[in-house]
């Protein structure tokens, strides 16, 4: 039975590989379907703020005893009060309700009231708060501006360490993939997006480059390699890389998922709404989209904006050159040469001619009278065994 360990040593040698970049078509296509997906939560169904960018009155009971039909409790007492019943009521850990109404100015005190008496507390133990939209409308400010310098920031970087601007463009593609999905996916499923939620937005900009950048790393090593054995295409060395990344990018993916599972589902069993759920949820969505996109995207784009270079086409070239020289039957290698031959004439790596014909063999046989010899002769082209002399009649 092969394992996981085995599968990635072949994966990073090449002795497996899994056509990435040969299959992007259908990669972009699951994207677009996505992205399609995205759109439509947010310009269909819309996105679900919280109390603090639309602001108005939040209630916590404390100390419920009996939480059965707490929405519809919520709702009688808060319309009893004269507020809007246009309610959110939810359960915080075991014994809180936590009500979300539209501003109740003046209306705080007899809202109070009731929830008490609709719960069956005392008074004292409903806390009341009122959140005005500007608070909001000053956080959704703060974070595009966040993430404007951000991504002007990464763009800048990572065109002077890589050298290419088209690195940075297909970087930035990825991010902002990974930034429409998993708000897409709030909008769809109708979760609430608070600061926190905006907080974990722009934590998994940094995850998905981070994840990105590594497999690019990789991507131009390979590329330099390319171009100085001429043994594999632009697209080919960069599958190689991808393929040589992918355990790595699973492992840090599944290492960053577990405990932000873990808290997901303790968030959502026993602790209830709040700034942990919110910030979990968010990571957890945008990590899974980030490790996608490093693999699935962000690499296949590269190949395809490089693709018309002309350097990449002269390698091309090169390389297909070189391949119609070997001799037919030979197995390719990772690169795509015959294992273990020089992809240029198929001799074994590095040989020349030169080399071939200077490489001593021992060569055995005998005289006319029979007596054995012992000799060095070249080999290679200048250097086949040298007959025994003749014997004079």
């Amino acid at each position: 039975m092969i394992s996981f360990a085995q599968v990635g040593n072949d994966l990073y040698t090449g002795k497996r590989s899994i056509p990435f970049i040969k299959r992007q078509k259908v990669w972009y296509a699951f994207s677009a379907v996505l992205i399609g997906l995205a759109l439509l939560g947010l310009f269909g169904r819309g996105l679900n703020f919280g109390i603090e960018f639309r602001g108005g009155s939040e209630f916590r009971v404390s100390g419920v005893t009996n939480s059965q039909g707490y929405e519809a409790k919520a709702q009688d007492a808060i319309r009893q009060a004269g507020i809007d019943p246009n309610i959110t009521a939810t359960i915080v850990g075991s014994n809180i309700i936590r009500v979300q109404t539209e501003a109740s100015e003046g209306k705080t005190e007899a809202a109070k009231q009731d929830l008490a008496t609709a719960f069956g507390v005392d008074e004292d133990q409903v806390s009341a708060s009122l959140i005005g939209p500007s608070w909001g409308e000053s956080v959704s400010q703060q974070a595009i501006r966040a993430l404007i310098v951000f991504l002007v920031l990464v763009t800048l970087v990572m065109a002077a360490y890589f050298r290419t601007w088209k690195m940075a463009l297909a970087a930035l593609v990825a991010l902002l993939h990974d930034l429409l999905v998993t708000v897409g996916i709030y909008g769809l499923a109708g979760f609430e997006i608070t600061p926190s939620s905006m907080i974990g937005f722009l934590t998994i900009l940094g995850y998905s480059l981070y994840d990105t950048v590594v497999v690019f790393d990789k991507v131009r090593e390979n590329t330099a390699e390319a171009f100085s054995t001429k043994r594999m295409t632009f697209a080919q060395a960069a599958n190689l890389a991808v393929n040589q990344t992918l355990v790595r990018s699973i492992n840090t993916t599944v290492v960053a998922l577990l405990p932000i599972g873990s808290i997901l589902v303790v968030g959502f069993t026993l602790l209830g709404p709040g700034t942990l759920l919110d910030l979990s949820l968010a990571l957890f969505i945008g990590i899974a989209a980030g490790a996608y996109s490093s693999i699935f995207i962000a690499t296949p784009l590269l190949v395809d904006l490089r693709a018309r270079e002309p350097d990449i086409k002269e390698l091309d070239r090169a390389v297909a050159k070189n391949a119609a020289k070997r001799p037919a039957g030979l197995p390719a290698d990772r690169t795509g040469a015959p294992a273990g031959a020089d992809a240029a004439d198929g001799r074994p790596d590095g040989a020349t001619e030169d080399v071939l014909a200077a490489t001593p063999t021992r060569v055995e046989g005998a005289d006319a009278a029979g007596r054995p010899i012992h000799r060095y002769a070249q080999s290679g082209p200048r250097g086949q065994p040298k007959r025994a002399p003749k014997a004079k009649r």
